[in-house]
């Protein structure tokens, strides 16, 4: 499998629900660095996995609703524990659709799967890795 990774980072203030999340519970700030790895298993007739330009330009679009916002303020997260496991699900979902989109052109459609990482510092990160699939309708998350 062939990937290729582009990175970007977003700034957000959020607060979390239960007792685990002990000082986290208050509103606080994070900032996530990002990457994104498209995979396919056979390389374009160019040689590609996807246009890095393009690939950086919708991990931007896809980011940019969450840079400098308090995440508990979004009808999307509405009830939802904004950790950073679910942000690289949700930015998975995103890029899916932007996929779906066109946004990364011909060699986006040959894309199977994905992993997205977020970094929370040199010591910690999570990621979310799955196949490229049509997102849900909007209003519907899975």
């Amino acid at each position: 499998m062939y990937g290729l990774t582009v990175r970007d980072h977003i700034m957000v203030a959020h607060s979390f629900v239960g007792a685990v999340f002990g000082p986290a519970q208050r509103l606080h700030g994070a900032t996530f660095v990002v990457d994104a790895e498209f995979r396919r298993r056979c390389l374009s007739p160019d040689g590609l996995v996807v246009d890095i330009g393009l690939a950086s330009s919708l991990l931007k679009q896809v980011l940019a609703p969450l840079n400098y916002v308090n995440l508990d303020e979004l009808p999307d997260f509405r009830g939802r524990n904004t950790t950073t496991e679910f942000l690289a699900g949700e930015i998975h979902r995103r890029l899916c659709a932007g996929l779906f989109a066109g946004a990364l052109g011909a060699d986006g459609r040959a894309v199977e799967s994905m992993k997205i990482t977020l970094h929370e510092s040199h010591a910690a990160w999570a990621s979310f890795e799955g196949p490229v699939v049509e997102p849900a309708p909007a209003g519907i998350h899975v």
